[in-house]
């Protein structure tokens, strides 16, 4: 890893070039505990621009942010039995505080219902207490056993998770599609990652839900993976937890609950769908740094005009809310330069030389297409404004296209095995709504089936497994 350029390609070796190119962007690193991972500089400033959108979004829904603590009592898992169960294999647990041995194991959070339903109960009494519409962001530890891959796979990760309270079924059913749409929005309109919505099977769903609602999205090595999801609870941890409120009917009701979440692993999404031979793509949306300035100086000539252009235009663009560093680092040359923000994914550079100064003009490239342009000085502001929109919808309509190329329609088992094996991708077949059919293929082929579609589709085969009566039309990819 010693060399500062990416060495291998992306449509040759994916795994090593999405390796690569995490580490010398300088996003994350190998933290010096198994199995975890440093969030550096980088990946923190994306996720931090994630945080602010999110954060807008909700609040104008009327959530609030809170915080609860890391670690679970072993009796509060327990008490949701399908829940707890679901998450046992990867729990990490504390057993001694000091000298002392603890009387009760502590989880350190998987996830944080049992421990916020606990609370509900204390602060629910009537409806007017409702609805609860909380959200942290928060760190998660799952145990997992398998091999580390930075921000898809580690034993720590970070994430937000919603959870809400509500007096009806129709309320809770409402949560849960208006926080999908605006994770969709999120990822499509900021990430530039286009998903498929839909529900979850019965096997798929979280632990202890009614039903999942998810956003897939599909990898260019033609694994999908999971974006976000949006869970309806019904309730179940409400009669576990004793969650109840006198209605206006001056009834007793139990509450309806929702949670849902979205992770850290949305930046490795960002990393393998944009990214190219260079190294990161960063969406101007969502990058912490949409443009750069480049000084070229030349030797004998006045290097003062070039440095003042620069000072200049940075000005201007910042003072329309154009996200921009100035490099004026004198120990670097400017090709070094352009190689480091190249792999950094900083959608445009801005080259200002003797040349540019002398003919009242700058020289812009874009990272996405490599595409350079000349333009007047005057006209900076609006030429990059404009390019960082255009590259925004290029970089969606690309990935679209990838997303809709490698979604294959299938009739029979043979088929769905060939098109998997030739491409990957997205595996649109009938499903007979049996689980051992979901079971067979699965272990035969690695398959899951990664959502049911919101709208039903028309049928057109019989069942892709056992060729008995279909059902629906479900999407199967091989997930991370």
């Amino acid at each position: 890893m010693s060399e500062m350029g990416i060495t291998v390609k992306k449509s040759e070796n994916f795994s090593e070039w999405y390796t690569q190119v995490v580490l010398k962007s300088g996003l994350a690193d190998y933290a010096p505990i198994k199995g975890c991972m440093i969030f550096r500089e980088h990946s923190y400033a994306i996720w931090e621009k994630i945080q602010e959108i999110f954060n807008k979004k909700i609040k104008e829904k009327g959530h609030k942010n809170v915080y609860f603590p890391m670690f679970i009592p072993e009796s509060f898992l327990k008490k949701e039995a399908e829940h707890f169960e679901g998450f046992v294999p990867e729990v990490a647990w504390v057993t001694t505080g000091g000298n002392s041995k603890l009387e009760e194991r502590l989880a350190v959070r998987p996830t944080s219902e049992t421990i916020m339903y606990v609370t509900y109960a204390k602060w629910i009494r009537s409806w007017r207490d409702l609805p609860i519409k909380l959200n942290q962001w928060c760190n998660i530890v799952r145990w997992e056993t398998s091999a580390t891959r930075l921000f898809l796979r580690t034993r720590e990760f970070l994430w937000q998770e919603g959870h809400t309270a509500h007096a009806t079924e129709e309320e809770a059913d409402t949560e849960v599609m208006e926080i999908l749409n605006i994770y969709r929005d999120l990822m499509e309109n900021y990430l530039a990652i286009p998903v498929l919505a839909g529900k979850k099977t019965e096997k798929e769903k979280f632990a202890g839900a009614l039903y999942t609602t998810a956003l897939e999205a599909l990898m260019p090595d033609g694994k999908v993976l999971q974006m976000g999801t949006s869970h309806n609870l019904g309730q179940n941890f409400a009669k576990v937890f004793d969650i109840k409120f006198i209605g206006e009917d001056e009834e007793e009701h139990y509450v309806w609950q929702t949670s849902w979440g979205i992770s850290t692993r949305m930046i490795g999404g960002l990393v393998m769908v944009h990214g190219d031979d260079k190294g990161l793509v960063l969406p101007p949306k969502i990058t912490p740094v949409q443009a750069v300035i480049i000084p070229i100086p030349y030797k004998n000539v006045d290097t003062e005009s070039i440095m003042r252009k620069a000072n200049e235009i940075f000005e201007k663009l910042q003072k329309n809310g154009i996200s921009v560093v100035l490099d004026d680092r004198a120990e670097y040359t400017p090709g070094w330069k352009f190689n480091e923000w190249e792999l950094k994914g900083v959608p445009i550079r801005i080259e200002i030389g003797p040349r540019d100064v002398k003919e009242k003009q700058v020289t812009l490239a874009r990272r996405d297409t490599s595409e350079r342009l000349v333009v007047k000085e005057e006209k900076t502001v609006d030429t990059v404004t404009k390019l960082l929109e255009e590259i925004q919808n290029t970089l969606f309509n690309k990935a679209k296209k990838f997303l809709e190329d490698h979604t294959t329609t299938v009739k029979t088992f043979d088929e769905f095995k060939e098109a998997l094996k030739k491409k990957g991708g997205f595996i649109r077949a009938c499903w007979c709504s049996s689980p051992t059919c979901e079971e067979k293929i699965k272990e035969e082929t690695g398959a899951t089936i990664r959502l049911l579609p919101f709208e039903k589709e028309k049928l057109f085969s019989n069942c892709v497994c056992c060729g008995g009566e279909g059902k629906e039309v479900v999407y199967f990819g091989r997930a991370y």
